[in-house]
């Protein structure tokens, strides 16, 4: 029996650090989510251009230009986001381009439009992995466009917007990045736009 005391010694020191091994074996794995959604921010810009500038007066000439645009929001779901945003734009016009000035000022103009939006995901494609990482979707919105400068043009006027657009989520989770094409209207006076935009997305 003697000779058997330093085994059941070491069989006692092991039963613990035994049981706590196969306590840590039975939590469960932590797993993540390909696709990160819930709270996000983007980033968005390209060219704008307006095929009939405001004016009550003179020419209204094609009008190129650039836009940018920050975007803050949440996801419900797999296929609705709804947000609000901050667009600002500067538009190209020529010495003949006088606006709503009566002929008082002249020229470039720029906008800053702050609004909301929805977007919608319609068809979505699977990867290799089966993860729907491609998306076709409609975005659109509405916002109140403030320009500048004030004597070119006083008045505000209420942009409404819509396209389609492609979008890639990346396999670093929070990342997507994507291009849309939007078509736009100010209502008021009836100038009409369009813009292509590349975007970056970061979700929370």
């Amino acid at each position: 029996m003697k000779a058997l005391r330093p085994f059941v010694f070491c069989a006692a020191l092991a039963l613990p650090a035994l049981a706590n091994a196969q306590a840590a074996g039975d939590r469960p794995a932590e797993t993540f989510e390909e696709i990160e959604r819930g709270l996000y921010f983007s980033v968005l810009g390209g060219p704008f251009f307006i095929v009939n500038p405001p004016a009550s007066s003179g020419p209204r000439p094609f009008s190129p230009g650039q836009m940018a645009q920050v975007e803050v929001g949440v996801d419900i779901g797999e296929r609705l986001s709804i947000g609000a945003f901050l667009m600002g734009a500067s538009n190209r016009a020529g010495s003949d381009y006088v606006g709503n000035s009566g002929g008082a000022a002249s020229g470039d103009f720029s906008t800053l439009v702050p609004g909301a939006l929805a977007r919608v995901h319609l068809v979505g494609f699977a990867d290799s992995q089966d993860v729907k990482r491609t998306w076709l979707y409609v975005r659109g919105g509405a916002g109140y466009a403030i320009f500048r400068p004030k004597q070119l043009l006083p008045d505000s006027d209420i942009l409404v917007f819509a396209g389609p657009g492609l979008e890639y989520y990346t396999r670093l989770r929070h990342f997507s990045v994507g291009v849309e094409v939007t078509g736009s209207l100010f209502v008021k006076s009836q100038s009409f736009g369009f813009a292509v935009t590349p975007n970056l997305r970061y979700a929370f």
